[in-house]
């Protein structure tokens, strides 16, 4: 090979090495550059969701086979939270309770009913809400007697109701079995085994026969005045008449409410109705649905004048009104109202009663209706009288625990929204002539309603049950429009330090 040719092939081969060498190097760096940009997005990333307090999620798997045994259309849009309350010392309850966090996480949706298995995009960590303390065993109600007068088939229909404020409290039930309307009176062993299924399940009753074969309702009402007084214990300090579809939320609320006065003077303690027509009509009677309280010393006046108030209230039109003409005509006691026990005589959406933040000491007209009492009050159980307490979660959530979950839309219109005043969701009866417009002596204050889906979208309690030891509430909402999907959101309640009630009135650990 020629001199010259020879150094051109050796300067060849070195420029060629130099490209390799620089081509290799740049293979190196280009991986190792990126990697420094995918660690700088991951690590501010991870840094922005550290520093949001108590609403920092991830992704979850969650056991949703259950849904397919409630009455909900799919496919539908999910999402759940757990609460631990924590009994404080001191708290006492508040008609609104604000939580600077959002309630929920991002829904997913659910495509059929045969899925088990649900992949959320996010879950919230648990949240926990202050609650006032409560006791943790059902409370000593030994102190009262109630009593009703009702048919052995509505009254298997209300019993698992009645069981949830009376089971294992030691007060006592007194029940006038009556014929139905078109049927057969009950006979003796049918009696006897209503009886003892109740019993079985914690409550004190008793069922007996009327006093006077052939009497009617408002008769048998009355005749409970006797009935209760001559079953009663050293221990009986007051006489409760009410409905068989009269619940109430807290025996430690009545209680607290009837420790306001001396059970040994003469009391009749009551409300009168929501309606002002009613209130026009009646006057200031103790309307029967929302429980009669009658304190020892008046019983034993009623008791004494039995006979003949029995036989000058024929014209009654209720037992309630009997009551009232027995009190008025024999006795110089007046009506002590309380606002808080509710006959509950309005109608249409009572949404807005529901959703007021007022602790019902009573309800009445549960049966037919879209109110199931026992579900609402089931998260009792850990949160004591925590039932339709409300809470507000960021700038457009209300829960009312137990009926509803209420989101504003426009976000700081729920701000602007004056919570203290109840909602007019229901409808009205006015009387000509009167200043009071139909609910003012009962409900006020007040704000008009809004429109449903635009103003305000409002997801109803559907189930509640209890599932290892925590109380599970499933709301719902279904759009007016048919192509939306159904929303399902789902609550778990716990305590902080134990579990509900186990059968036998004690908590479970």
């Amino acid at each position: 090979m020629p001199p010259r040719r020879g150094i051109i092939v050796v300067a060849c081969l070195v420029i060629l090495s130099t490209i390799a060498l620089t081509v290799h190097k740049v293979g190196k760096a280009r991986p190792e550059f990126l990697g420094k940009l995918v660690t700088s997005k991951a690590s501010s990333k991870a840094q922005r969701l550290h520093g949001v307090k108590e609403t920092s999620s991830k992704p979850c798997a969650k056991d949703v086979g259950w849904l397919a045994n409630l009455d909900i259309q799919f496919p539908l849009r999910y999402a759940e939270r757990e609460i631990v309350v924590r009994p404080k010392p001191g708290l006492k309850r508040k008609s609104l309770t604000k939580i600077d966090e959002s309630l929920f996480p991002q829904a997913k949706t659910l495509v059929a009913a045969d899925e088990t298995h649900l992949g959320l995009l996010d879950c919230k960590s648990p949240i926990t809400l202050d609650v006032p303390v409560f006791p943790t065993s059902p409370v000593n109600a030994s102190s009262m007697v109630f009593g009703m007068a009702t048919t052995l088939e509505r009254l298997d229909d209300s019993r698992h109701h009645i069981a949830r404020w009376l089971a294992h409290t030691q007060a006592k039930l007194m029940v006038v079995v009556i014929a139905p309307e078109k049927g057969r009176q009950a006979t003796d062993e049918q009696i006897a085994i209503k009886q003892g299924v109740m019993r079985d399940q914690g409550m004190d009753v008793t069922l007996v026969r009327p006093l006077d074969e052939g009497e009617i309702y408002t008769e048998s009402y009355f005749s409970l005045v006797r009935v209760m007084y001559r079953h009663r214990t050293a221990a009986s300090s007051w006489f409760v008449l009410m409905d068989d579809d009269t619940f109430f939320p807290s025996m430690q609320a009545l209680l607290a409410m009837l420790g306001k006065y001396d059970h040994n003077r003469q009391y009749w303690i009551g409300a009168v109705s929501e309606q002002w027509w009613s209130v026009g009509r009646y006057g200031m009677m103790a309307f029967g649905g929302a429980g009669i309280f009658l304190s020892r010393g008046l019983t034993a006046v009623l008791e004494e004048e039995y006979d003949v108030c029995m036989t000058e209230m024929h014209k009654a039109a209720g037992g309630d009104e009997r009551v009232m003409r027995c009190v008025y005509g024999h006795t110089e006691t007046k009506l002590t109202n309380e606002p808080a026990l509710h006959q509950m005589d309005i109608f249409g959406d009572l949404s807005g009663v529901y959703e007021s933040g007022r602790f019902p000491l009573s309800l009445h007209h549960w049966k037919g209706g879209d109110y199931p009492v026992d579900l609402m009050s089931l998260v009792s159980d850990v949160c004591g009288d925590c039932v339709l307490q409300r809470w507000q979660f960021g700038k457009d959530t209300v829960l009312t625990n137990g009926f509803s979950i209420a989101e504003y839309p426009e976000g700081e219109y729920a701000n602007a929204l004056d919570f203290r005043k109840a909602e007019e969701t229901w409808d009205s009866h006015t009387i000509e002539e009167s200043v009071n417009p139909g609910t003012w002596h009962s409900m006020s204050p007040s704000r008009p309603r809004l429109a449903l889906d635009t103003q305000k979208i409002q997801y109803r309690l559907l189930e509640s049950t209890v599932i290892d030891g925590r109380v599970r509430q499933t709301y719902v909402h279904k759009s007016e429009k048919d192509s939306d999907p159904v929303t399902v959101l789902v609550l778990y309640w716990s305590r902080e330090d134990s579990g509900p009630w186990n059968k036998n009135g004690t908590r479970s650990p």
